[in-house]
């Protein structure tokens, strides 16, 4: 009985703690200064173009790989808090000759906004890598911003014969590093 009487006081003195609290004024206006800054990175483009496609009846061309919409950078979410962009490039040739390059970028109404290059030495049996990152901020931040394609060209340079035979191949790989400031 002793027992039943010692938990019922201690239950209840526990309960009585518990019910005292200690507790500030919350401020809820701290939510108006939250500022979040991620980096988002993501795949641009890709493509591996085999040698004997620089070829047409014979004869080399000088070939235009592709122009995809990239109008994601048009979307408000990103006109409003993208603060920078890095593209990063990678392009490697297997190919006994040398290319060009050239991105170009266009708006809606197929405008050049900007446009770099690279050029590409020929594969002389050791690993050719050419790298390239292009950033993007401030004033290029709004080209950028503009842009809805971009166009992928390259360009043989002059040098050994290519032929529906020629081995090799050009492969690009590329990626963007969007850095976002949400407020």
């Amino acid at each position: 009985m002793k027992l039943l009487a010692f938990n019922r006081v201690l239950g209840m003195l526990i309960l009585g703690l518990l019910s005292f609290s200690c507790s500030s004024n919350l401020d809820f206006n701290q939510a108006n200064d939250l500022k979040l800054e991620p980096v988002v990175v993501a795949n641009l483009a890709y493509f591996d173009v085999p040698a004997n496609q620089f070829v047409t009846n014979g004869v080399e061309q000088t070939v235009t790989i592709d122009t995809p919409t990239v109008d994601v950078f048009n979307d408000a979410f990103f006109k409003n808090n993208l603060a920078r962009a890095d593209f990063y490039f990678e392009i490697n040739n297997t190919i006994n000759r040398a290319y060009a390059l050239d991105l170009v970028y266009l708006d809606k109404n197929d405008q050049v906004l900007y446009s770099t290059n690279f050029v590409i030495p020929d594969y002389t049996g050791i690993e050719n890598l050419v790298t390239k990152t292009d950033m993007f901020a401030n004033t290029k931040l709004d080209l950028l911003k503009r842009t809805t394609k971009i166009a992928f060209i390259l360009r043989m340079f002059p040098g050994p014969v290519v032929t529906e035979n020629s081995i090799g191949s050009i492969k690009l790989r590329s990626s963007v590093t969007a850095y976002l400031v949400i407020q």
